[in-house]
């Protein structure tokens, strides 16, 4: 039996993404891609509901024999071994808390078949993806992050994350560091972006759209993409020197604004003696997606597994 398939899964803040997945070709069958709302607030009896059809809709369109299993690019804190989920104090998916979502998942579908569920930090999900399909495949040592509600980041060095050590930060991720007068995710993400705007300006926008939709013509916007991208290139050289990547890629909602700052971005970098590629997150969303899906790769698996626990 030729079980060359896995469904990769991807659980944002208000929604679930889910697709199969060609494990031998990493190719998204674009046909069985689902996406669904879910609201974070709701019992983890609904929330699951949703999840599980979600998933069963992607399953009803392939052979469910070919199927390896199921791969979640999970948000944490999370326990991405026993499949348990910790999430508190973020306003999302808090009811979850303690819920073993491997045996909810299970019971929910009625897995019989013996289908694995894992899971892997959304952020190294992501990064993977890429290292395997995307933008990174042709490196060996990558940085993938995104610049999107959140600053996600993950260290990768022959597709396997790099979560300890000298060369990376402590958790293998850079959101926590400090910086300025808080953290980096504060300032490298959608709020501080438009909370700078707020402060300038008193007003409040809706998003990295609305705000990009101005640069042309508002000095304070062109203003303030100059100084995200020179932040930027001033506070990642340091550790993609340190870490020796060979390539940048970026994704998540700013970077649809690229052309804003990107030149000042990678100015920075060079005067920093940064001399890594930089590329733009060409699978997007589906990055995470195949990140998640390439749990079921035996050898990646075995790779990864020491990992998990410090995701």
């Amino acid at each position: 039996m030729n079980k060359n398939l896995a469904i990769g899964t991807d659980i944002g803040g208000s929604h679930i993404s889910c697709a199969a997945i060609d494990l031998v070709s990493g190719k998204v069958l674009e046909e069985t891609l689902t996406e669904r709302s879910v609201d974070n607030q709701a019992s983890a009896k609904d929330i699951i509901d949703g999840w599980s059809k979600a998933l069963k809709s992607v399953l009803d369109k392939v052979p469910v024999e070919n199927v390896k299993g199921i791969g979640f690019a999970m948000p944490g804190p999370f326990d991405y071994v026993k499949g348990i989920s910790y999430i508190r104090g973020v306003a999302k998916y808090e009811n979850l808390y303690g819920v073993n979502v491997t045996e909810a998942i299970s019971e929910n579908l009625g897995l019989k078949n013996g289908l694995l569920i894992r899971f892997m930090n959304d952020a190294s999900s992501f990064a993977v993806g890429e290292a395997w399909a995307g933008s990174a495949s042709k490196y060996d040592r990558s940085l993938s992050i995104t610049f999107g509600t959140g600053f996600g980041s993950a260290f990768i060095s022959n597709r396997i994350p790099i979560v300890d050590g000298p060369e990376v930060p402590k958790l293998g991720c850079i959101y926590h560091l400090p910086y300025k007068y808080g953290i980096a995710d504060d300032y490298f993400s959608t709020r501080g972006l438009l909370g700078r705007y707020k402060a300038q300006t008193g007003k409040e926008l809706s998003g990295v759209k609305e705000l990009a939709a101005l640069a042309s013509t508002d000095k304070i916007v062109m203003d303030l993409f100059t100084d995200f991208g020179d932040n930027a290139g001033l506070f990642l050289s340091t550790w993609l020197k340190k870490f020796n990547a060979e390539v940048l890629v970026i994704g998540g909602n700013i970077s649809h604004a690229y052309n804003l700052f990107g030149d000042v971005f990678e100015l920075r970098l060079k005067k920093e003696n940064c001399l890594c590629k930089v590329e733009l997150s060409k699978l997007k969303e589906n990055a995470a997606l195949l990140g998640s899906a390439y749990l079921l790769d035996d050898n990646f698996w075995k790779s990864v597994q020491h990992a998990l626990p410090l995701m």
